[in-house]
């Protein structure tokens, strides 16, 4: 445990499956490693005062608001941590860093490239001044991940050819799911694409050390109108058919209300990074029977490395510089003291878990507030990240043709 007596004082917005992510991690952070500054859970905000008490209770914050513009004007806030709907990313983000509070935002970053390119910009002006930011892509953080990473930075795959991501998912598969906020453009920004697309694309660039350059991309949405959630009055101006949503999932008492889904439910795509090498992207939430399975594979000239959020602590590993007779695949146990962020937690062999990668990730974040540094990945970062995610939407609807990404502005790069 850290003896320093310096707070970062944490305001969190949202409390949904994201809040309590990030709330597990902030509560742990502080007892498992050796930091320069000791997070303090100081506040939380949700729009619903009786379901916010109970999560401030829950997670254990020690105060809650149901205004996010009261907890950034708040003296004794020193981070604030955005864990919304994509549609209010930039509001939150943008005020918090104009009130020179460090901000810490879940991915994607925005809805549109529009919003993340002024997100980076403010980004960059707070960082003048001593304010940081990062956004939350914590799949960098799993130790394998980041081993991943350091085999292809030191040269053991050698030139790299290929590369393959898929993210699947199957929790919409069943046509009546309810038309959550996540099926509409206007609150997550983009379906399957955004939400696990987004991942993927961040994963293999940061493994990589290379860019996505251009896109040929299609996507699906095959399930295109759900049935309201009961209460959905907020959904009124979707809903199919004549009359309005009573607030009981049926219109005018006839049955079922429906609205329209508005995202992609699939995207494929393939890439062409900076460093020549060709690479496959698929996200889908209608993959039947996958829950959570994220994979990828990087193809080098000297070999193979593999990655299974599965199996997230494990890598499989081809050195092809090893003689004929003894190559094959090897499995590497991501668990010794040497590998990255295992230092802090159990015995060798002893396995971690999914909500391991947001204490890491606070864990970097906190230390790079506290000693001036900057956090990565930055919004530049992120807004790179959107620019790909905005270049498969614009190939899909022009029927896959082959699409460049757009550049970021030099002045927020860098």
């Amino acid at each position: 445990m850290s003896t320093t007596d310096r707070e970062l004082r944490v305001g969190m917005v949202g409390y949904a499956f994201m809040g309590a992510a990030h709330s597990q991690a902030w509560r742990t952070v502080n007892r498992v490693y050796d930091l320069p500054a000791r997070a303090r859970m100081a506040l939380i905000c949700g729009r619903d005062a009786a379901k916010v008490a109970d999560a401030a209770d829950r997670l254990g914050w020690e105060a809650y608001t149901t205004d996010w513009r009261e907890l950034i004007a708040r003296d004794d806030i020193d981070v604030v941590d955005v864990c919304t709907p994509g549609d209010s990313h930039a509001e939150i983000a943008l005020a918090a860093l104009a009130a020179g509070k460090h901000v810490l935002c879940e991915k994607p970053l925005a809805n549109t490239v529009a919003e993340a390119r002024e997100m980076a910009a403010a980004a960059a002006t707070a960082r003048a001044a001593g304010v940081r930011s990062m956004c939350g892509f914590n799949y960098r953080r799993v130790p394998a991940v980041t081993m991943m990473r350091q085999l292809v930075a030191d040269g053991r795959l050698g030139v790299i050819r290929h590369v393959r991501a898929t993210y699947l998912q199957d929790w919409i598969v069943d046509p009546q799911f309810p038309l959550v906020w996540r099926l509409q453009r206007d609150r997550a920004g983009s379906g399957a694409l955004g939400d696990i697309g987004a991942h993927i694309i961040d994963l293999t660039q940061f493994v990589t050390g290379r860019r996505i350059t251009g896109v040929s991309a299609v996507t699906e949405t095959f399930v295109k109108e759900r049935p309201l959630p009961a209460g959905s009055s907020g959904l009124a101006a979707t809903v199919n058919g004549a009359g309005a949503a009573d607030g009981h999932g049926a219109v005018d008492g006839h049955g079922p209300a429906t609205g329209t889904v508005t995202v992609d439910d699939a995207a494929v795509f393939v890439a062409r990074l900076d460093g020549g090498a060709l690479a496959t992207y698929e996200a889908s939430r209608f993959a039947t029977g996958r829950k959570n399975a994220l994979r990828v594979e990087i193809n080098g000239s000297l070999g193979t490395v593999v990655f299974d959020l599965e199996r997230l602590n494990e890598l499989e590993f081809y050195d092809a510089t090893r003689p004929a007779a003894e190559q094959g695949f090897t499995r590497i146990l991501v668990t010794e003291g040497e590998h990255p962020y295992m230092s802090a937690w159990w015995p060798p062999g002893h396995i971690i878990g999914y909500e391991h990668s947001f204490t890491h990730q606070m864990r970097d974040f906190i230390e790079a507030v506290a000693t001036g540094a900057d956090p990565a990945p930055s919004f530049a970062d992120a807004l790179q990240v959107q620019l790909v995610l905005d270049a498969v939407t614009r190939s899909a609807d022009l029927g896959s043709s082959w699409t460049e990404v757009e550049p970021a502005l030099a002045t927020v790069a860098a």
